[in-house]
C-alpha cells in the first residue's frame, strides 16, 4: 500500500508540475510582456509610487560585511554612502572616514593612505556595470530604454513567500530576473545573468532585498546581500537613510577628496 501511495503521489506531483509549466507558457509574447510590465508598475507603486520615482539623492549609513573570493566573511566596516541620481556616488569607509571612493559618470577617484588618485578603467567599468544590475536604476531610468524585452516567468516560492517572477532583457542580452512578493508587491530578490562574449561562460549574481522600512514615503530595504555564482560577495546593514537632502555636486569631485586628504594630514601634524 505504501508503494502504491508513493507512486500516486509522484504521479500527482508530476501532473501538477506539468500543469504549472503549461500555465506559465500559455501566454503569448505580447500578453507575457504586458503582464510583466503590469507587475513592475505594481512593484513601483508598492515601493512608494511618486515618492519612489521622485528620489533625486540618497544618504545612507550602516555596516558593510565584506567576503573573500572563497565566500568567507572578511570583516565588517562602517560606511557612509551618498548617491545623486543617476550616476554619482560617494562611499566613505571606517570610523575615520579616511577611505573614500567617488564615481561621477565615467570618471572616478579614490582616497586611501597614499593620497588621492584616479580609479582604474576596470573600476570605472565596474561602477557602470553596477548601474545596469541595479533594480532601482532599472525602475527609475531604464524601463523605456530601446530594445528592452519584458517577460512574465510564472509564480514560485522564494524565502517562504509566494512570488511572481519577471524577466527584463536589454539590447546587450543581459537578463535581470525579479521576484515580486505576491502579497506586498515588493521585490525581494533579483538575479542578474550575463555571458562572456568570448568564452560564453555564464555569470549569475543574486541580490537579496529584505527588512523593508518606510522612509519619507519610500519602502527601503535595510538589508541587502549579494552572491556571485553561489559565493557571497557582500552584505549591507543600513542603520540610517534619508532621501532628497540636496546633496552638493562638489561631493562628487576630485577636489573634495583632495580637501579631505589635507584635513587628515593636518590632523596628523597636530598630533
Amino acid at each position: 500500500m505504501r508503494v502504491i501511495l508513493c507512486a500516486i503521489l509522484v504521479v500527482c506531483l508530476l501532473t501538477v508540475s506539468a500543469a504549472g509549466r503549461a500555465q506559465q507558457n500559455v501566454l503569448l509574447p505580447e500578453e507575457s510582456a504586458a503582464k510583466a510590465k503590469e507587475l513592475i508598475q505594481q512593484a513601483i507603486a508598492a515601493l512608494g509610487g511618486p515618492a519612489y520615482l521622485g528620489v533625486r539623492d540618497i544618504t545612507r549609513a550602516g555596516r558593510f560585511a565584506n567576503f573573500s573570493r572563497q565566500g568567507d566573511l572578511a570583516g565588517y566596516v562602517k560606511f557612509w554612502d551618498f548617491t545623486k541620481l543617476p550616476d554619482k556616488n560617494r562611499t566613505e569607509l571606517t570610523d575615520k572616514r579616511n577611505f573614500i571612493f567617488v564615481n561621477n559618470g565615467s570618471e572616478g577617484w579614490e582616497l586611501d593612505k597614499g593620497g588621492v588618485q584616479d580609479i582604474t578603467a576596470e573600476a570605472a567599468q565596474r561602477f557602470q556595470d553596477g548601474l545596469v544590475k541595479d533594480i532601482d536604476h532599472l525602475f527609475r531610468a531604464r524601463l523605456d530604454e530601446e530594445g528592452m524585452v519584458f517577460r512574465y516567468s510564472g509564480s514560485d516560492i522564494v524565502d517562504l513567500k509566494q512570488v511572481d517572477w519577471v524577466e527584463v532583457v536589454d539590447r546587450e542580452r543581459r537578463t535581470l530576473r525579479i521576484a515580486i512578493d505576491r502579497t506586498s508587491r515588493l521585490p525581494i530578490r533579483t538575479v542578474f545573468i550575463t555571458r562572456d562574449r568570448t568564452t560564453r561562460q555564464r555569470t549569475e549574481e543574486v541580490e537579496y532585498l529584505s527588512n523593508y522600512h518606510p522612509v519619507q514615503g519610500v519602502q527601503t530595504p535595510y538589508q541587502v546581500a549579494r552572491e556571485r555564482n553561489g559565493l557571497k560577495v557582500y552584505q549591507v546593514f543600513i542603520t540610517e537613510c534619508q532621501y532628497n537632502t540636496a546633496l552638493d555636486e562638489s561631493l562628487f569631485t576630485r577636489g573634495s577628496l583632495e580637501q579631505r586628504w589635507a584635513e587628515l594630514n593636518k590632523g596628523k601634524k597636530k598630533k
